[in-house]
């Protein structure tokens, strides 16, 4: 089956978008997050925000993906 990126709708945080990388890479979704805050810091905050907005704005959550693979 092919791996299919999306937002987490289990053990999501705010979004769910890096519980969903976690996923997607089959990582600790808490190491994901503390990466994604790590960057975000040494980076400046402004790109890390723009990025996490983004990224939740075009992931479709978990529940779509799995409705239009049925089809």
């Amino acid at each position: 089956m092919k791996k299919l990126l999306y937002k987490s709708e289990d053990d999501r945080k705010l979004e769910g978008v890096c519980a969903g990388i976690a996923e997607y890479f089959d990582q600790d979704p808490t190491l994901v997050r503390a990466g994604y805050a790590f960057i975000s810091i040494i980076t400046g905050v402004v790109p890390g925000l723009v990025a996490y907005v983004v990224l939740a704005a075009i992931m479709p959550k978990k529940s779509e993906v799995q409705k239009n693979s049925k089809k």
